[in-house]
């Protein structure tokens, strides 16, 4: 059994909505929108953050061979 459940890039993307989520909750019931507005603006908050920290943060390294252009030509153009 040597992989985990979860990879460490899912981990941490559903950690900083959850962060994110709790942030805005709690900005919310200070401001005095109750608890069920700050649980309601939590929750919607941290719906709308997966999808972005999703794009932000790199996907996982896959093992491929990185891709050499043009080596020894400069601009895309060759030299000859």
């Amino acid at each position: 059994m040597d992989r985990s459940l979860v990879s460490v890039r899912a981990a941490l993307v559903l950690l900083l909505a959850a962060l994110a989520g709790v942030g805005v909750g709690l900005l919310s019931v200070l401001a005095g929108n109750g608890v069920v507005g700050g649980v309601l603006a939590g929750l919607t908050a941290a719906g709308g953050a997966v999808p972005v920290f999703n794009q932000v943060i790199a996907p996982d390294a896959t093992h491929s061979s990185p891709v050499v252009r043009g080596a020894g030509t400069k601009g895309g153009s060759a030299r000859g």
